[in-house]
């Protein structure tokens, strides 16, 4: 072994650096297989809020549940737009003492999660349903962190009610103060669907996204989770890895605050 040449003393050296890095990366990932990863495999692909979600509009801000067709909602990208239809779904327990079903649960973003008063209160939307952050849409579960964005679950209601907002085109709108995206394509099995088959007809394509999408499910997250784990070594994180590591760091911090003051 002492006899070596320098070059292969080097490439076992950078081998067992490389695995080192390796099996870091996968500790890493594996503690983590709670959140978004785990999360987003089997989540509703809703783009929605839920009921009681503040959303902003031209004349002051309302509740998601009482917008209608045809009112107008400051976007981020196209200037004014009318509201074209506002989904509906319900979903309730079918034993009551039984716990909710996780990919039914929204996620909580909390005030200040994403920035200081962003949101500006908590805002609960589906884990599809992405934000836009740096001039990427995210999906919320991506996001997750366990302090400052978690998966909530309301505990004892039988009922969960979420809305979903359908521009004329795809845009993103305000919601508790957070720029959130509005739905991409009509989905059939919302509650009041007949009424949009019999003003618009069958729903022939989805909205062109206004912002560059990440992408949804457990490849993406794996894929993710692996560059930040790595990073300390080698970074080839992508926006959205650096974005999801500084809201991380963000929760940890709002969480240190409230420790503080309690």
């Amino acid at each position: 072994m002492e006899n070596l040449p320098t070059g292969i003393q080097g490439s076992r050296r950078h081998l067992m650096k490389m695995a080192a890095i390796t099996a870091s990366a996968m500790l890493a990932i594996a503690m983590k297989t709670t959140r978004a990863d785990a999360v987003c495999a089997t989540a509703i692909g809703c783009n929605c809020f839920l009921k009681g979600t503040t959303i902003r509009t031209a004349d002051g801000d309302g509740k998601v549940e009482d917008l209608a067709v045809g009112d107008l909602l400051p976007t981020v990208f196209g200037g004014i737009r009318r509201v074209q239809w506002v989904g509906r779904y319900s979903f309730k327990k079918s034993d009551p003492a039984k716990a909710w079903v996780r990919d039914i649960l929204p996620v909580r973003v909390a005030r200040s999660a994403l920035g200081p008063d962003i949101p500006n209160a908590h805002l609960y939307i589906t884990q599809a349903h992405a934000v836009l952050i740096d001039g990427v849409l995210v999906p919320v579960c991506h996001l997750i962190n366990d302090t400052s964005i978690t998966l909530y679950d309301p505990g004892e209601p039988e009922a969960l009610e979420f809305f979903h907002i359908k521009l004329e085109l795809h845009d993103v709108i305000y919601a508790e103060g957070a720029p959130c995206e509005t739905l991409v394509s009509v989905d059939e099995n919302a509650a009041n669907f007949a009424g949009y088959l019999r003003q618009y007809g069958l729903p022939m394509i989805e909205d062109a996204r206004c912002a560059p999408w990440v992408g949804f499910g457990r490849r993406i997250a794996i894929k993710s989770h692996f560059r930040s784990a790595i990073s300390p070594w080698i970074d080839r994180r992508q926006k959205f890895d650096i974005i999801r590591d500084k809201l991380e760091e963000r929760g940890i911090a709002l969480l240190k605050e409230l420790e503080l003051v309690s």
